[in-house]
């Protein structure tokens, strides 16, 4: 803790912020430099955090020798080349959800983290949020064993525009981007690999050019299975909803809330040190590169997703 891990924060947009609020209540961590478009104005954001750099592109920020490691929140289609620029670089990185979208781009940042020996992780929250900590927890302890998975990942998104309601540069994506948390989270939480996957999809929207609507089948070599449903025309509660179907019980999560099959509330404030999965995700980052480990969430220990996404859209095709 002598000496202080220093952040380069890439993306000063919505999900931007909240890896700048999780960072700020972490110890020996600094965010020195701030990347964005100008249009995003990073000046301002800088100034609120207290950030001393702030540059519009991020070659600039990987050649301060002061930034020990890199935090991504930057459009999917970047993601793999900006990742692996960093790595490049020297620098360790964690990327946002999803790592990339392609196999091809998933495989080729894995092997150059290899190559590098650097930190690299990639931001599938779900693993870190506590309602699914919990859930972790009690299969490890062997106290509970998952039967069927049912998920619902509704959005309103007819238009391109971001968790802030601002207009995006970019197109979001229900399979490489939103199915990609509850294919990894299912492995992840069965501790199987995903042996079969179907997926259908709806009408393709004219403008933004993505399916709008998509069903996902899966089964695990444990032998549970796993539906789910994704859209981006839902009129209603919005967010991801899962339902742990279970030898012994039924608990539903809802992001860091937890109920039991009843809809009785089970208490997770004392699953980790914070209710906040970013911040938790944020710290495994900086435990990892200063123990030297490969951290929970690897881009390593991901990859099987993605290998699982690229089967799904080969169907889709």
């Amino acid at each position: 803790m002598s000496k202080p891990v220093n952040i380069a924060l890439v993306g000063a947009g919505a999900f931007g912020t909240k890896h700048l609020d999780a960072l700020s209540v972490i110890d020996g961590v600094r965010v020195v430099s701030l990347v964005s478009r100008p249009e995003d104005r990073p000046e301002d954001v800088a100034a609120k955090y207290g950030i001393p750099h702030v540059a519009h592109d991020l070659a600039e920020a990987l050649a301060r020798p002061e930034v020990d490691a890199v935090i991504l929140c930057t459009p999917t289609q970047i993601h793999a080349a900006q990742a692996m620029a960093c790595l490049k670089a020297g620098k360790h990185v964690m990327v946002e959800i999803p790592m990339a979208d392609s196999l091809a781009d998933a495989e080729a940042l894995v092997a150059l983290q290899k190559q590098t020996g650097k930190v690299a992780m990639c931001g599938h929250t779900r693993r870190f949020n506590p309602s699914h900590q919990w859930v972790h927890n009690k299969i490890t302890a062997g106290g509970f064993n998952i039967q069927q998975m049912d998920v619902q990942t509704y959005f309103f998104r007819r238009s391109n525009i971001n968790a802030l309601g601002q207009p995006r540069c970019w197109t979001d994506h229900l399979l490489w981007h939103h199915a990609a948390h509850t294919v990894d989270l299912f492995a992840y939480q069965t501790g199987g690999e995903i042996i079969a996957a179907n997926a259908v999809q709806g009408p393709i929207h004219p403008d933004l050019g993505i399916a709008m609507d998509m069903s996902i089948q899966l089964k695990s070599s444990t032998g549970a299975i796993c539906t789910l449903s994704l859209s981006f025309n839902n009129e209603g509660p919005l967010g991801t909803f899962f339902r742990y179907i279970g030898d012994s019980g039924t608990y539903i999560a809802r992001y860091d809330d937890l109920f039991d099959g009843k809809d009785q509330p089970i208490d997770v404030t004392k699953v980790d040190v914070s209710m906040n999965g970013i911040e938790l995700q944020d710290r495994e980052f900086i435990a990892a590169i200063r123990e030297g480990r490969e951290p929970n969430a690897s881009v390593a220990g991901v990859l099987p997703c993605y290998r699982t996404l690229h089967q799904l859209e080969l169907q889709l095709k």
